[in-house]
């Protein structure tokens, strides 16, 4: 059955409900997708992800330990997350405890464990990570691509902070982060299940009327820099971690973006076979692996991938790169890689929809991104339909995909 958009009324805010109906199994899933409260919020560095980290430590009443048991006693999940542009709040459960589960959400939501206690914890767990991270060269090597990609917005900060922003970072802060963002007006919800519409209306009012109200921020754009740079970050490594990016003019809510989606799997999302491994791996061995896609959210859309090599080959790689992507701008694709990739889409899509949480998680980002409900079908008709010329002259009109910045760690 395909995913349902309902609104329910509570305290006066009609809230977006995206219906996935589970008919096999008695489970039951709700996530609680908060706009314009992810990473790109940030009052200050990581502080988005540091407040799900705060409400994984259960209430102010039961604590982390009681609070967890309590969940796991009735094989309940609940989790946050955060993401660029929203903030989760998930909640997992057979039918049968959902509505325990639902209490739980509503207690946490209400009464956050927002102690002194709770907080340094949290702090002292990132300030871990982030350490951990400084032995990380992919992670080093993509935070720096963001950075010259995205200079001078949110999108150039780390999402997990910096040291000296979680170090500073107060409890206070953490406060009024979930109170301005964890809001009515912010709300959408994801709910997945053997239910009825009534049932749903009921689940989303309980789990909602723990919300306050709040103000309603508009929602950014940033595009990617078409400056064409370069960071080197000089490490002790015996390999070059090579990080490349790119602009890419697309909109979430644009139709065309599927022939973005056929175009970067034969450029580099599709594994072998595709232009980036065969060239960069088979032919050549410089790498064992190398990766490109296209990635499009409401807020920003860009062409990123990466490879590591021999240090010795660092140069020779960065060149292959360039020259396959500027080949595939000019001269397009074949006929016999369109249809690779058609075979691979409409063979693979019973896969993309095996569980319940994949349906969700579909149905949501149809309705978010502005496309509307069963555009995967429509997308999978479009793919299957797709002319080999129209395919080309979209790829021809993105030349900002060739304008590539570089991020390398290689050795000191």
């Amino acid at each position: 059955m395909a995913a349902t958009l309902m609104h329910v009324t509570v305290k006066g805010v009609k809230i977006p409900v995206v219906f996935e109906k589970e008919k096999r199994l008695p489970l039951a899933s709700m996530e609680l997708v908060f706009r314009d409260s992810g990473s790109l919020a940030d009052t200050v560095p990581g502080i988005a992800r540091f407040s799900a980290g705060i409400l994984g430590e259960g209430t102010r009443k039961e604590g982390a330990i009681a609070f967890a048991e309590a969940l796991e006693n009735r094989a309940v999940q609940l989790h946050a997350d955060t993401g660029r542009e929203t903030f989760v709040l998930s909640l997992e459960a057979l039918k049968s405890e959902f509505d325990f589960g639902l209490g739980k959400l509503s207690e946490l939501l209400r009464d956050p464990n927002l102690t002194p206690e709770a907080f340094k914890k949290v702090q002292t767990q990132t300030l871990g990570k982030l350490r951990q991270k400084e032995s990380d060269f992919d992670y080093i090597a993509a935070t720096k691509l963001r950075s010259i990609l995205f200079e001078g917005t949110p999108l150039a900060h780390p999402a997990l902070g910096t040291p000296e922003s979680i170090s500073h970072l107060k409890l206070e802060q953490v406060e009024s982060y979930l109170k301005d963002h964890l809001h009515l007006e912010n709300l959408i919800v994801v709910i997945g299940g053997k239910f009825t519409p009534e049932e749903v209306k009921k689940a989303v009012e309980k789990a909602a009327e723990a919300l306050t109200h709040g103000e309603v921020a508009p929602i950014p754009h940033f595009s990617a820099n078409d400056k064409e740079r370069e960071v080197v970050t000089p490490e002790e490594t015996d390999q070059a971690y090579i990080y490349f990016g790119a602009p890419y003019a697309m909109e979430a809510n644009d139709t065309h973006r599927v022939y973005g989606k056929v175009a970067a799997f034969i450029l580099g999302s599709g594994g072998f076979g595709s232009r980036l491994m065969e060239e960069v791996r088979v032919k050549r061995g410089l790498a064992y692996s190398a990766y490109g896609r296209l990635a499009v959210q409401r807020t920003h859309s860009y062409f990123s991938g990466y490879l590591q090599t021999k240090l010795e080959s660092q140069k020779e790689a960065q060149k292959v790169v360039k020259e396959v992507v500027d080949r595939f701008l000019k001269g397009g694709v074949s006929a016999e890689e369109l249809e690779s990739a058609k075979k691979f889409f409409l063979g693979s899509e019973p896969l993309r929809t095996e569980t319940l949480s994949q349906r969700m998680s579909r149905a949501f980002h149809e309705y978010y991104d502005g496309l509307g409900l069963e555009w995967s079908a429509k997308e999978l008709e479009m793919i299957r339909t797709m002319k080999l010329e129209d395919l080309n002259a979209f790829i021809h009109a993105h030349p900002e995909i060739g304008k590539l910045s570089w991020s390398i760690v290689t050795k000191k």
